[in-house]
């Protein structure tokens, strides 16, 4: 402002007010566009004296009586809040319908106040005008949450989602309406809100992968659209905590248990009979542990109906996750699964068949037989103790999605259990990046064949 020019009755106002709040002098200046002296002349009239404690003469400028006090602004937000419309709220407390037109679009507007008080976790409307007053004293963020009790976290995330366009002040009613907003339940999931997202994990789900499996492919096939990404549990969340008619059907249904709702899982243990020289788990080389080395692999059998006394071989390769069905024809005797283990077993390449870790069964009997035939060497797990085999035990689960328990496993052609093995092994994994257990052979493959043809 030019010097000697004569300062607006509203910016002399302007100043005082953001002085009595807290802010200095330099800051109330240059916010009311007004010289620093001008400002500090004006508190020093308030306090009656300098800031060097030198007296200041004469009475203090007196408050402008235009001024709202501050008890009859709260008393108008209030009932604007509840639901009253700034006219005839202003014509309630005794001001103008302009002046409360003025401080509602000031603090950002007025949202209604909840039928219910909110949980104490949540900052309150009172505790954001707070923020907001501090704010504007110029205190830092950790000296804000000190004085309302908050994490400071918690006051830099509400500066952060609530507050204005850059570079204006931190308007607490407009933050409180931000925060209704989204608290409000229940909200349109993501599938439902975009139709091509539904349709790439509708799609995954029909092909028999898990939710937390299309989640994590979804990341592989469109690297660069943030819009085609959804966790896990908001696909679950679809499915079982909002239910919307056809869009909760058509979701369900490609879930590979069909469940309506979620429950835990757990397995009974079964009495196993003793195996002539059976080598136990803890003998197995330290490289079969982790899945850094290929060739180690875990099996069992998926048993049938007890009546019709069926059974499937399963091997699952542990680095890759490849499986391997072998189906029994002929019964699940020792002989039987050693014949199918060792046809199956004898045409891999070497570095890719070292180790069988297999359950306690008896129809593993002929461990002996199958290593003399193939080379590789076969261990038993702990009784009781199917985590020790997780792989396997994993994809037997998946499994029973295809060969449910309590059914006739010799009704399923060598035909059908080879399309069962192909559409397990072309299921991303999550362990594996979202890449399938055949894509990860074929590199292994790819790689083995190169170092073999290198000179």
């Amino acid at each position: 402002m030019p010097k000697g020019q004569r300062v607006e009755p509203e910016r002399a106002r302007l100043v005082l007010e953001l002085i009595e709040s807290g802010m200095t002098p330099l800051r109330a200046a240059d916010a009311a566009g007004v010289s620093f002296s001008y400002a500090y002349k004006l508190e020093a009239r308030v306090r009656g004296v300098t800031r060097r404690g030198v007296p200041v003469t004469g009475p203090p400028p007196r408050r402008d009586p235009r001024r709202m006090p501050p008890e009859r602004e709260r008393a108008l937000l209030d009932l604007v809040a509840s639901g009253l419309a700034p006219g005839k709220a202003a014509r309630a407390v005794g001001v103008s319908p302009s002046t409360a037109t003025r401080l509602v679009k000031k603090i950002g507007g007025v949202c209604q106040l909840p039928a219910s008080p909110l949980s104490d976790r949540y900052l309150s409307r009172e505790e954001r005008y707070e923020i907001a007053r501090l704010k504007e004293a110029g205190l830092s963020v950790r000296r804000v949450a000190a004085v309302t009790g908050r994490a400071p976290s918690t006051i830099s995330r509400e500066l952060r989602r609530n507050a204005g366009p850059p570079g204006s002040a931190y308007q607490p009613e407009r933050a409180q309406r931000l925060a209704r907003e989204r608290q409000a339940r229940p909200k349109p999931s993501k599938v439902s809100r975009n139709p091509r997202l539904r349709a790439a994990v509708q799609g995954m789900l029909d092909r028999r992968h898990s939710p937390e499996q299309a989640s994590g492919r979804l990341k592989v096939d469109y690297p660069g659209d943030p819009s085609m990404r959804i966790s896990h549990e908001a696909i679950y969340q679809s499915i079982y905590l909002y239910p919307r008619g056809e869009l909760r059907r058509e979701l369900k249904a490609g879930l590979r248990r069909g469940r309506d709702a979620r429950r835990p899982r757990g397995r009974g243990g079964q009495a196993r009979g003793k195996i002539v020289g059976a080598v136990p788990i803890g003998q197995r080389p330290p490289e079969a542990e982790g899945r850094l080395v290929p060739g180690h692999h875990e099996g069992d059998l998926v048993m049938g109906s007890v009546a019709s006394n069926t059974a499937v071989a399963t091997i699952v390769e542990r680095m890759t996750g490849y499986l391997t069905l072998l189906p029994l024809p002929d019964g699940h005797t020792a002989d039987a699964v050693a014949d199918a283990v060792i046809a199956r077993m004898a045409a891999l390449p070497s570095w890719f068949a070292r180790t069988l870790t297999w359950d306690n069964g008896k129809e593993m009997a002929r461990h002996a037989r199958i290593t003399d035939a193939t080379g590789i060497q076969v261990y038993f797990a702990d009784p009781y103790s199917p985590w020790q085999r997780g792989s396997n035990e994993n994809t037997n689960g998946l499994l029973r999605e295809y060969l449910p328990k309590g059914t006739d496993l010799s009704q399923h052609t060598p035909a059908q259990l080879q399309a069962i093995q192909d559409e397990l092994n072309d299921r991303p994994r999550k362990r594996l990046g979202y890449r399938t257990p055949r894509e990860e052979l074929d590199r292994l493959l790819a790689h083995e064949t190169s170092v073999a043809t290198t000179p």
